[in-house]
């Protein structure tokens, strides 16, 4: 049973919404509160894993509200519900919010988006994962920029002038975009200066996983080194690159979530070194000192590893499926039971080629690849061919 308390000024819009969900009520437990204020005296006295607000409400708004939901209750699940017209103030709830669906919502939408959300809970059932999320002083919500371009790139025929737009909107992101096109990446010999000639040269989904990962790196990049944003950003974009390289050789369909995946593949990583820079620390002594791998240091420190806290968070933001399960299992595909060449399959080669050519990040005595996986697979040759062949990007 999923506990949810649904945040409304409107009373007949909280009628509306029992009425409507009312087939779902032997599935879930739902609470309605008329206002910011009487949802924290829910809170006070009732679990809840998923709160639904509205965003626009006088005295204190969807923003406000959630802010003192993550500062008191940051277990819980937060659903911005919102209009185009408040857009301004969504901005507001950036950092706060795990997930935005507009106003009027469908309702297949809202059950739909629920039930992933807290599906969660199978694919990852630790509860000392949930817990140490739960702690991060900063959990990282989906950017909204990426949101925006979700939706134009959901569109019969996206605009490519559209998404340059959006793109233009955020100057951090404008440059990083611009730098990387015109980097040794893509050995290109005249260099790109215009948001939409990039756009046009990267591809539409390119550009989006790219503005994910930007956004993602960009809610730390005041409070860690630039150095580390700078190495973990390469080898990041590396792995995504050369994911999308195999996969696309492989299922030219599955290629654009093997991109996604290898970019955001240690995102776990970096939110724990952010938020746990103590602790992270001792990680790295450990594997520095002690000689053990980085998820038996994470496991004794955390009790969870960077894989399942970035895939947490990956299927909070509504990721597809399959790159959430690539990010959790990029270092231990066996695990994923699966059957066929998926997006995890790309993610792990390409992660196991680059790993094994880092001197920063080698392990010694670690084989580079899930043979036993990859057997199954009936592609531990093809997986060798990877390698010899050097499919560098750098």
């Amino acid at each position: 049973m999923i506990d949810i308390l649904f945040v409304d000024d409107e009373p007949n819009i909280l009628a509306g919404l029992q009425r409507m969900l009312r087939s779902m009520r032997h599935e879930w437990k739902m609470s309605f509160a008329n206002g910011g204020t009487e949802a924290l005296e829910i809170l006070s006295t009732t679990h809840v894993d998923v709160i639904v607000s509205d965003m626009k409400m006088p005295g204190m708004d969807g923003a406000q509200l959630f802010d003192a939901v993550r500062e008191k209750f940051p277990q819980i699940v937060r659903i911005i519900l919102s209009g185009y017209s408040e857009k301004e103030m969504i901005m507001k709830s950036v950092g706060s919010a795990h997930r935005y669906l507009s106003k009027p919502c469908d309702p297949d939408q809202l059950k739909s988006t629920v039930n992933k959300v807290c599906g969660l809970r199978k694919l990852l059932s630790d509860a000392h994962l949930r817990e140490l999320v739960s702690q991060l002083p900063t959990v990282p919500s989906l950017p909204l920029l990426y949101s925006d371009l979700v939706e134009e790139l959901s569109k019969p025929e996206p605009s490519s002038k559209k998404v340059g737009q959006i793109i233009k909107q955020d100057i951090g992101m404008t440059v990083k975009i611009l730098h990387l096109v015109n980097s040794a990446f893509f050995g290109r010999s005249r260099r790109i200066t215009d948001s939409n000639e990039a756009v046009d040269f990267l591809g539409l989904d390119t550009i989006g996983s790219l503005t994910l990962g930007l956004g993602v790196i960009s809610q730390f990049e005041s409070q860690t080194s630039a150095a580390f944003f700078a190495e973990l950003w390469e080898h990041s974009v590396s792995v995504g690159l050369l994911a999308f390289k195999i996969a696309s050789g492989e299922d030219k369909s599955l290629a654009n979530d093997a991109f996604t995946a290898g970019l955001l593949h240690d995102l776990g990583k970096v939110v724990l070194a952010v938020n746990l820079p103590q602790e992270y620390t001792s990680v790295i002594n450990r594997v520095r000192n002690a000689g053990i791998s980085w998820f038996d240091a994470e496991r004794q420190v955390f009790d969870a590893t960077h894989p399942e806290v970035g895939a947490y968070l990956a299927g909070l933001w509504g990721l597809p499926t399959a790159v959430v399960e690539a990010i959790a299992f990029h270092d231990s595909p066996s695990e994923a039971y699966n059957t066929s060449f998926t997006p995890l399959t790309a993610v792990h080669a390409a992660h196991a080629i680059l790993h094994v050519s880092s001197q920063s990040e080698s392990k010694p005595g670690e084989p580079p690849f899930d043979l036993d996986y990859l057997n199954d697979l009936g592609l531990s040759e093809k997986a060798q061919l990877w390698a010899a062949k050097q499919l560098t990007i750098v």
